[in-house]
C-alpha cells in the first residue's frame, strides 16, 4: 500500500512511502483490540481508594441503650453504618487493577488498530521536520495547512521530540508521541495519524 509523502505546508513532495501490508493491511481482530484498550484504561487507574468500615473508626463499642423497652429501633454502637459518621458498608479497598496480556496479543491489537486506520484513509505522512525551539503557533499553522485543526490528530515520530511535544502540549486536540511508546487506546482515540518517515520505518521495523 503506498501513500504520498507531504511536507509541513501540506504539499506533494512527489514522493511515496510504502506501508507493510502485514503491518497495514492486515483484517482488524476486535476481541484483541479490546483487551488491548481495556488493560491500558486499566492501568490509569491507581487503586488507592479506601472508605474506613465499622471496625476501622473511632468511636465506642458501647451498646447506645438497652434491647428492649425504649420504644425505638435496636442500636448498636455508634459506629453502626446507619448513623452519621459511622463505617461504611462493603466500601473501597485498595486493589491492583494490573491487567496482563501476553505479548502476541499486544501486538496484533496493535496491527489491527493500524490497519484499521490505514483502511479509513486516516493516515497522513510527512517528511521529517523538526522545531529549533518549542513554537504552539508553528505547530497549529502546520495543523491548518493539513486541515487537522478541528479534529483530533496524533504525531507520531521516530524519537523523542521535545520541542514539538511541547508546542503541542497547549492544544487540546493534537498530541504528540513516540513511535516506541504509540500504544492501541492513542491510535483509536485518535481522528488523524500523522507519521514522519522515519516513524513509518521504525514502526515497520518493530513488527519485522
Amino acid at each position: 500500500m503506498k501513500i504520498d509523502v507531504l511536507n509541513i505546508k501540506g504539499e506533494q513532495t512527489g514522493r511515496s512511502i510504502e506501508l507493510s501490508e502485514a503491518v497495514f493491511g492486515q483484517e482488524p481482530n476486535e476481541h484483541a483490540v479490546y483487551l488491548a484498550v481495556k488493560q491500558y484504561l486499566a492501568h490509569q487507574r491507581q487503586g488507592t481508594h479506601k472508605a474506613k468500615e465499622r471496625g476501622e473508626i473511632r468511636g465506642s463499642r458501647k451498646k447506645l441503650h438497652r434491647q428492649k423497652g425504649t420504644g425505638g429501633s435496636r442500636k448498636g454502637d455508634i459506629k453502626n453504618p446507619l448513623f452519621r459518621g459511622g463505617g461504611r458498608v462493603f466500601g473501597p479497598r485498595p486493589r491492583n487493577y494490573v491487567v496482563r496480556l501476553n505479548k502476541k496479543v499486544k501486538q496484533l491489537a496493535k496491527i489491527s488498530a493500524l490497519s484499521s486506520k490505514a483502511e479509513a484513509g486516516s493516515i497522513v505522512v510527512l517528511e521529517d521536520f523538526s522545531f529549533d525551539a518549542p513554537k504552539t503557533k508553528e505547530f497549529n499553522a502546520i495543523l491548518g495547512n493539513l486541515k487537522l485543526q478541528d479534529q483530533k490528530s496524533l504525531f507520531v515520530t521516530a524519537s523523542l521530540e521535545r520541542e514539538l511535544i511541547l508546542s503541542s502540549r497547549n492544544l487540546k486536540k493534537s498530541a504528540v508521541e513516540r513511535a516506541e511508546d504509540l500504544n492501541v487506546y492513542q491510535i483509536l482515540n485518535s481522528g488523524t495519524l500523522v507519521f514522519s518517515e522515519s516513524a513509518v520505518a521504525k514502526i515497520q521495523e518493530s513488527f519485522a
